[in-house]
């Protein structure tokens, strides 16, 4: 079977089941193609639980299906590939932030949506790569202790110099392992372009950036400026995605090393496996995990997050 008669098959069978797909933006292309949502984590989240279909499958990795469990706790949920984790999200454990949180009584626990949901049951806050600078900005509490990017974080504490942030070794391995000498290397390179990046990256990349942002703010960036040429620091799938949105404009990846090979683990024919009950995880979490998950979730919510 070729790529194009299996999504054939993907679309067939989806309908007959009346599934949702949510492709997250770093997934492959053919998947990307035919899913019902593309876009970030919490983004695809929030489309689940409007649309009325009981069965969704999510192509990324686990703590995006759990953030859809939440969500959506009546709806049955599958990740597409089991193996598809997440490092940063699974770098820190409950038990270890409680500690945290011990030593730092009087900080609001605000955590990046890029997390376990058993950890999102002890934080005050949940935040996305483009909420995150407007929840702190928002929040009552002068001191935050953010998890678990600490470059993400680095972020929002210079936008936010009147709070101060607390904040721990953990990130994106990805995102962090790019040096500032990429962006020196990629302008000479293209010197005509305009550097997007995600705040994952370590702070030696953003500050020569001409846009900071999330992976769906730096695709918006890109599809609406008038520039012709864009350098882009996050996930290389991103570039390939934006050269077919946008066939006459260049787009460069920062370094051929932003790749994950966790989101890179989800195939087309997972996808179909799926849908024909041979593969993929259905995502259990029991009703006191998701209620308290979902106490930091509707916190950025009341924050305009």
């Amino acid at each position: 079977m070729n790529v194009y008669d299996m999504q054939k098959e993907v679309l067939r069978l989806k309908e007959e089941q009346n599934a949702c797909i949510l492709a997250h933006s770093y997934v492959a292309r053919e998947i990307s193609e035919i899913a019902d949502f593309v876009g970030d984590s919490y983004q695809l989240s929030v489309k689940a639980s409007q649309v009325p279909n009981q069965k969704v499958i999510m192509c990324g990795v686990r703590f995006m299906a759990e953030t859809v469990k939440i969500l959506s706790p009546e709806k049955t949920v599958y990740l597409a590939n089991p193996i598809a984790g997440c490092p940063m999200a699974e770098q820190m454990d409950k038990a270890m932030i409680s500690q945290v949180k011990e030593m730092y009584p009087d900080y609001v626990v605000m955590a990046y949506v890029n997390t376990t949901a058993e950890l999102k049951t002890i934080a005050d806050v949940c935040v996305t790569s483009s909420s995150a600078v407007k929840i702190a900005k928002a929040l009552k509490e002068d001191k935050i202790l953010f998890i678990p990017d600490c470059n993400l974080g680095a972020f929002v504490a210079k936008q936010v110099p009147d709070k101060t942030v607390k904040l721990l070794q953990g990130g994106c391995p990805v995102h962090a392992a790019v040096k500032g000498s990429a962006v020196t290397e990629a302008k000479k390179a293209h010197p005509n372009a305009l550097v997007l990046v995600h705040p994952e990256c370590v702070p030696a990349v953003t500050e020569q950036a001409d846009y900071v942002g999330s992976t769906s703010g730096i695709m918006d960036f890109a599809k609406q400026s008038s520039a012709k040429e864009f350098i882009i620091g996050t996930e290389i799938s991103i570039a390939e995605h934006l050269q077919y949105d946008c066939p006459d404009k260049m787009f460069y990846p920062l370094t051929k090393h932003l790749i994950c090979p966790n989101m890179k683990a989800t195939t087309l024919v997972d996808l179909y496996r799926v849908l024909r009950g041979e593969f993929g995880e259905e995502i259990i979490l029991d009703g006191e995990t998701i209620a308290q998950a979902r106490k930091c979730i509707d916190k950025m919510i009341e924050l305009g997050g």
